[in-house]
């Protein structure tokens, strides 16, 4: 491992995107790379989430690298989605694999970076004061990574254990413990329905009910494995040419097109196969467009929810009445097979609904609630989210041109970005995951911003001493464009009345009809700007979008000359 200071590319967090983009600049540029990472190994978010239940919910052939065939047809999976341990044991795989390890720093953690206008490079302060320069900085900070922990009065009085999933302790036991549990997005979920059965008691501190759907997950037979293994290429070609990147053909069925038997069955279906993306892009094409098709799938999982939880009072408290437009969940799949609705026909487990009963305050044995109650508890966790997309990017001292930083450059606007990696007045800066990305699978989404990063490098290395900064008019075109391609979706809000967009007909919406508290739109954060933080275009749109501005010599960009 070199202990050099001076680097061509200095690469932040060794995750999913950080491996592939030392690989691509090693392999493809020669350049002197160096990957920085304050965990103590490579995994990036699958280091840190140790969790009970935490998986990928993308299917398992699909939540990977493609760029090894060898690999892709050699690597095992034995369950149709990859549990933490799996995906760790994976990504330690390939650093070893590729040799990547010997360019790497761990208990390394960025500070500061500055941009250095005389020497045209970046220069960083990381853990111990220790500096670092390098022409280019590419942070793979990761989009979910913050933690976010609610501002709740007595907090720090609660003398039992409380831990967020995010930084979850190693091994922690929870068998015959007292557990609240605050939030049921996709890790409450997954928590709920691993530990249901092993705790004392568990309560969920419910602040959003959720639709989520099975997850289908089963164990891998010999012959579905002889079946991807036969078909990579078909796979592959359908995951970089779909909306979702989930391994599934997305529906061109309109809802309106087919009796309500049929949508009844084609929906039954979908439950059975599981995944939330599949149920939602699947099943019918105008699920996240059409209002009446939305609620038809609402009123289904309702109906699911109806017939699996037996105590009428607890159903009434899972069930979601508000439009289907979160990021789509499934169930973790528990270890007997027992799924996340299931949990609640448990006698030991109970659902406190916080609209109805707030969460007052936090005291020494528990949380009490509005209605006088004294939930008593051994343990509380945190299933609350995070900061997501900025939250990283923020919190460090990250400064451009000027010495402006990017929490001031995006004071006003909320995040953005020219095609989801670059900032103007942040020059040779580049942001994988970052703002205004798209919404799909994530590691091939990793894999198109990469490649397009390594390319814009290479062609600026045969400029001689270059500088790759996107330009203000790029910018705010590619947020236009993103703008209008939410706004065909029942994921966006405006501001004032809540519009959506049936067919070619915009229809105003009450507000209370709408999602107010998506993290998509930083409303999981008091105080965050409420704003569009992804690209709703698609997997294939946004390729496209990457593909042209090569292809016109990365239009969008200041000419890639000697400053």
């Amino acid at each position: 491992m070199s202990q050099a200071s001076d680097f061509d590319a200095i690469i932040v967090g060794a995750g999913f995107a950080g491996i592939y983009q030392l690989k691509t600049l090693r392999d493809d540029t020669g350049l002197r790379c160096l990957v920085i990472d304050q965990a103590g190994d490579v995994g990036g978010t699958w280091y840190w989430n140790l969790y009970p239940g935490a998986m990928s919910d993308t299917e398992s052939y699909v939540y990977r690298y493609s760029w090894d065939r060898d690999d892709l047809m050699s690597y095992p999976f034995k369950e149709h989605y990859v549990k933490q341990p799996e995906v760790l044991a994976y990504l330690e795989h390939v650093v070893e694999r590729h040799d990547l390890r010997k360019d790497m720093r761990f208990n390394t953690e960025m500070r500061s970076a500055y941009w250095n206008e005389a020497t045209q490079k970046w220069d960083l302060v990381v853990s111990g004061d220790k500096k670092l320069s390098a022409k280019y900085l590419i942070t793979c900070l990761g989009l979910l990574s913050k933690q976010n922990y609610p501002d709740i009065q007595g907090l720090d009085t609660f003398e039992g254990e409380m831990h967020h999933t995010a930084r979850w302790p190693n091994e922690l036991s929870l068998d015959g413990k007292r557990i609240g549990v605050i939030g049921c997005g996709s890790t409450g979920v997954q928590v709920i329905t691993e530990i249901g059965r092993k705790v004392k008691t568990l309560t969920c501190f419910q602040r959003h009910p959720q639709y989520s759907v099975p997850s289908g997950d089963a164990k891998v037979t010999p012959e579905y494995r002889q079946w991807v293994n036969e078909n990579w290429d078909q796979i592959l070609d359908q995951v970089r040419n779909s909306v979702t990147a989930f391994g599934f053909k997305e529906s061109e069925v309109s809802y309106h097109d087919v009796s309500p038997e049929e949508r009844e069955r084609v929906f039954e279906e979908s439950w059975q196969k599981g995944n939330g993306f599949r149920f939602m892009f699947g099943t019918f094409s105008d699920i996240a467009t059409d209002i009446d098709a939305n609620e038809g799938a609402c009123q289904f999982i309702r109906g699911k929810i109806d017939q699996i939880v037996r105590d009428p009072g607890k159903a009434a408290k899972l069930k979601p009445y508000d439009i289907y437009a979160r990021r789509p969940l499934c169930d973790g799949n528990a270890s007997n097979g027992e799924k996340y609705f299931e949990q609640f026909n448990r006698d030991n487990v109970d659902i406190v609904d916080l609209k109805q009963t707030p969460i007052e305050r936090i005291e020494r044995q528990g949380i009490r609630t509005s209605d006088g109650t004294l939930h008593e508890l051994d343990v509380l966790i945190f299933a609350t989210g995070f900061d997501a997309v900025e939250g990283n990017y923020t919190r460090i001292a990250i400064h451009g041109r000027d010495g402006i930083s990017l929490k001031d450059a995006w004071e006003e606007t909320g995040p953005t970005s020219y095609l989801g990696v670059c900032v103007p007045d942040f020059p040779n800066l580049f942001t994988l995951t970052g703002a205004k990305g798209p919404f799909t699978n994530i590691p091939p989404a990793i894999e198109v911003q990469v490649e397009f990063i390594t390319e814009a490098i290479k062609q600026a290395e045969k400029a001689g001493a270059p500088l790759i900064e996107a330009t203000h008019e790029a910018e705010r075109g590619y947020s236009e464009i993103c703008e209008k391609l939410a706004a065909g979706s029942l994921f966006w809000k405006a501001e004032g009345e809540s519009m959506i967009y049936t067919s070619s007909i915009l229809v105003a919406r009450p507000k209370a009809d709408m999602v107010l508290d998506n993290w998509i739109f930083g409303a999981n954060i008091p105080g965050k700007k409420r704003t569009l933080r992804f690209y709703f275009g698609g997997m294939k749109g946004y390729r496209g979008m990457l593909s042209e501005c090569v292809e016109n010599g990365f239009a969008g960009f200041k000419p890639f000359v000697s400053s």
